[in-house]
């Protein structure tokens, strides 16, 4: 009896090691059973008890999980500075962004030129004024303490402003082609749902950081988050072309049609108010900074 009762408790809270290890089986089970064999075949329904399984036990972890990566961001150093220094952590999201702009802009670019396609060049145009706004926002980072000179801020916050209005000229014409040529991204349906669970994971983390790092009063941290949150507006246009690829069979042609443009309007409109707001706040502010400065003198 004692026997059954370990048994069962490591059955039901096995070592953090064997979970870590279970995740990616469950993974390479569950795509082989989509990929390869019927919902009903024994093959499937081993991977859907073992993938619940799994689920469960990790959820039964979870609370030990949540403590231990608490004491592990408190006893690392570097962890604990992640977690408590923001200026690191704009600077390192802009590096990777930036480098992950780079090269999806310089591939569509190769393949605009490949294909002879105007689709694939208004890409390219939408990812490198992505990468000018980022690599202006880095090196005002990494030269200086935000918050320190407000004004050199601020005109970097406007200029970012004005760059998001030209990148709206390239998304109009992205709608264009996505709408009238019926172009877009298509994905395995597999594919498509990672690419929706990370789309809509970068939506709510821009908001989120969007809202967080106002605190800091710095226009070059909002700048970022703003940019931040402007791609992944757009992430969700190209995210629809690619649900209705994957799942739309059923769906007409005209409601299809219908449904990306009035998408693709409102992503435009959206970037273009968070552009105009950006141009109107800044100004206002340096206005306030300079009479500020004059009754000082």
């Amino acid at each position: 009896m004692e026997t059954l009762k370990k048994l069962l408790k490591h059955l039901i809270y096995p070592h953090i090691a064997i979970i870590l290890l279970l995740i990616p089986v469950c993974a390479t089970l569950l795509t082989f059973s989509f990929l390869r064999f019927e919902s009903d075949s024994v093959f499937s329904i081993v991977s859907y008890v073992i993938s619940a399984y799994t689920l469960t036990v990790l959820c039964l972890k979870t609370p030990y999980l949540i403590r231990f990566f608490k004491r592990f961001k408190e006893n690392n150093r570097y962890m604990n500075r992640w977690a408590t220094d923001a200026h690191l952590r704009v600077k390192l999201s802009l590096y990777v962004s930036l480098a992950m702009n780079t090269a999806y802009a310089l591939l569509q670019f190769g393949m605009g030129l490949w294909h002879h396609s105007f689709w694939f060049h208004s890409l390219a145009i939408y990812y490198l004024l992505l990468v000018i706004m980022r690599f202006f926002l880095l090196r005002d980072v990494r030269g200086a303490i935000p918050g320190e000179n407000r004004r050199s801020e601020l005109h970097r916050y406007r200029f970012c402003g004005i760059l998001l209005l030209l990148m709206n000229l390239a998304l109009i014409s992205m709608v264009f082609f996505i709408t009238y040529f019926g172009r877009g991204v298509t994905h395995h349906a597999i594919t498509t749902i990672a690419l929706a669970a990370y789309t809509f994971g970068a939506m709510t983390l821009a908001i989120v950081n969007l809202i967080k790092y106002r605190r800091y009063q710095s226009p070059l941290y909002s700048a970022a988050k703003v940019i931040q949150l402007a791609a992944a507006s757009v992430s969700m246009l190209t995210l629809e072309t690619a649900m209705f690829s994957a799942f739309g069979g059923e769906t007409s042609a005209q409601t299809r049609h219908l449904m990306t443009l009035l998408t693709g309007i409102g992503v435009c409109l959206f970037v273009m108010a968070l552009a105009i707001y950006m141009i109107i706040h800044s100004t206002k502010e340096l206005k306030k900074t300079k009479t500020l400065e004059s009754k000082e003198a």
